[in-house]
């Protein structure tokens, strides 16, 4: 096992370098000099070179990308170019942010999610399974910013239950420790405090968990019609064991590794692909840092966060590979 984990880890240097190399290059295509861009448009021709040659990009592009790949292997991951500030010291607050509502958003994605799909394929051809199957079709269809302004208008506005934007409180804002706002408030025994990030969660996890829930629940869905026609299936049912126990005990066990592997895919495309419910529900997240810094054209800052975001991807990915021998002994990594 731990050789397998030693190779992996050496097979995601190349595939981390590759990532990099492909978003200088991009970012580097973006139009626009950045530095023009921090001056504005009625600085003189002389700040915006003055301003250029400290930033380095009077540079050839390749010295550039390898001034930036040392800067990496030192720790490094820059100076934001507006804020002077160093990119290791701004990025956690808004990863913790994303991480918050992404883990939230795919918990509430596998409980609903794996559970319509278990019941659907106990149940098939009922009444539940088509419905569930189709609101699973609309689920996936569905547009998150769409979804996200329909339920600030009935839940914020119209019903006035839930807050439209923000992580907490403007009037009573959370103490950061650890910039997760759950485990912050908790830590301090700020319950009440609690209630409200919870209250802020709700609106942005269900819109953000609507596509993983409706995918996994077709993943979940499909894998149990196929593992629930087995022998030892109807061996177990003929035995007389109860319907839910030959479901959820040997049923979903075999096949629960397909969605796995889809819970582990959106839980990364989650971390990635916020963008446009971070940006409706004004959650100061990854992804609107990310957004932002584009529009100054902040390079290191572009740079950081996404190398960032591919790490945790290919590790999680990594750790799904692993929790495959822990669910089916039969799978063995030498």
């Amino acid at each position: 096992m731990l050789s397998y984990i030693g190779k992996r880890l050496l097979q995601l240097i190349p595939v981390l370098l590759g990532m990099t190399f492909i978003v200088f290059m991009i970012i580097r295509a973006i139009p626009g000099n950045p530095a023009q861009v921090i001056l504005g448009q009625q600085a003189t021709k002389e700040a915006v070179a003055a301003l250029t040659t400290k930033l380095g990009l009077d540079n050839p592009w390749y010295i550039q990308y390898f001034n930036y790949l040392g800067d990496i292997f030192k720790g490094d991951l820059g100076e934001s170019m507006r804020t002077r500030a160093p990119v290791v010291d701004e990025i956690w607050s808004y990863l913790a942010a994303t991480f918050e509502l992404a883990l939230f958003a795919i918990i509430i994605a596998i409980v609903i999610g794996i559970n319509a799909g278990i019941i659907s394929a106990w149940f098939q051809n009922s009444w539940f399974d088509y419905t569930a199957m189709i609101l699973a079709l609309v689920g996936v269809s569905m547009p998150i910013f769409w979804l996200g302004l329909m339920g600030q208008w009935v839940f914020s506005l119209e019903l006035q239950w839930l807050p439209t934007t923000g992580r907490e409180e403007v009037r009573d804002p959370v103490e950061a420790i650890t910039n997760l706002y759950v485990l912050d408030t908790i830590i301090q025994g700020r319950f009440d405090q609690l209630g409200v990030v919870l209250k802020h969660l709700v609106l942005p996890g269900l819109a953000l968990a609507t596509i993983p829930m409706a995918i996994i629940a077709r993943m979940t869905r499909s894998s149990m019609l196929e593992v629930m026609r087995s022998d030892y299936i109807r061996t177990a049912r003929a035995k007389g064991q109860k319907m839910f126990w030959v479901v959820y005990k040997h049923a979903l066990k075999n096949a629960i590794i397909p969605v796995l592997t889809i819970i582990g895919l959106q839980m990364g495309m989650l971390l990635g692909g916020a963008i446009l419910t971070e940006t409706i529900f004004a959650w100061p997240g990854i992804g609107r840092y990310i957004y932002e810094a584009i529009g100054y054209r902040d390079y290191p800052v572009i740079q950081s966060s996404i190398l960032i975001v591919a790490l945790i991807f290919v590790l999680i990915n990594l750790l799904v590979d692993l929790m495959y021998s822990l669910i089916d002994p039969r799978i063995k990594y030498d």
